[in-house]
């Protein structure tokens, strides 16, 4: 079964950046769809970003279009999300997920989701 990490959470002041890794299990990280989700206290979970198998385009959420970028490291079987110019906002604890799939776009729909990291912290506060 796949197995996600979620590395590089923390705290960072309104304007600031932060990058956060996701570290899989599987050896060919090509064949699977990947994505980042977030949740903030008192609200549903919301898809961030993602990215289709075989390094198919990526896609983004209205909020974070043009701040986040999310980018993969094949070789180290790693996946990217890069988060600039931080609001509150953006303050929750971000999900790495992941759905075998050897062809396909990606989807930030949780549902489509089956294996998932345990989620970090992202704090967004000066």
């Amino acid at each position: 079964q796949l197995q996600v990490v979620e590395s590089g959470g923390g705290l960072v002041p309104p304007g600031g950046s932060l990058t956060l890794s996701c570290t899989a299990s599987a050896i060919n990280l090509n064949n699977y769809r990947i994505g980042w989700f977030r949740q903030a206290p008192g609200k549903e979970r919301e898809g961030v970003a993602c990215q289709g198998s075989r390094d198919t385009s990526a896609n983004y959420a209205d909020s974070v279009k043009g701040r986040v970028t999310i980018s993969k490291d094949s070789a180290k079987r790693t996946v990217y999300l890069q988060m600039n110019n931080l609001k509150s906002d953006d303050t929750g604890v971000y999900y790495c997920a992941a759905d075998f799939r050897l062809f396909g776009l990606c989807s930030l729909s949780a549902s489509e989701y089956d294996y998932w990291g345990q989620g970090i912290q992202v704090t967004v506060s000066s």
